[in-house]
């Protein structure tokens, strides 16, 4: 599992923690009942203080994205959490968002973005004949 924490973002470390994992359930990147890394562990690998570590993990494990096994670590929810596609939702409407903001700060209309998406969305696509 990969996470990247930046001091100087304005945002709580803690919450940075939050939101990555987050992303990475969101996304399918970390799996139901994968582990994640121990406070200890992952408090080193980022250079925070573990009560950092463990306020990101309660909040995760109130959300209902992680639980707790005593002894064992912590885990990702064995069960789909309603939140797993509203938090989808929500960061993609993020980068709709700042799509859109660039976009009309370039001078394209709300019209070419859409066409521009629907090109390159076809570009994306995988050959019909592979």
């Amino acid at each position: 599992m990969q996470i990247h924490v930046t001091p100087q973002d304005g945002v709580p470390i803690y919450r940075q923690i939050v939101n990555q994992v987050k992303y990475l359930i969101a996304a399918g990147r970390l799996k139901p009942g994968e582990e994640l890394p121990s406070i200890r562990s992952l408090a080193e690998q980022l250079v925070i203080n573990p009560n950092t570590v463990a306020r990101a993990y309660r909040e995760l494990e109130t959300a209902g994205l992680v639980a707790k096994r005593r002894t064992a670590g912590t885990f990702v929810a064995d069960m789909p959490s309603p939140l797993a596609r509203r938090e989808r939702k929500r960061i993609l409407c993020r980068r709709i968002d700042a799509l859109l903001a660039e976009g009309h700060q370039l001078g394209f209309a709300l019209e070419e973005i859409v066409s521009l998406c629907y090109e390159r969305e076809q570009i994306l696509q995988p050959s019909l004949e592979e």
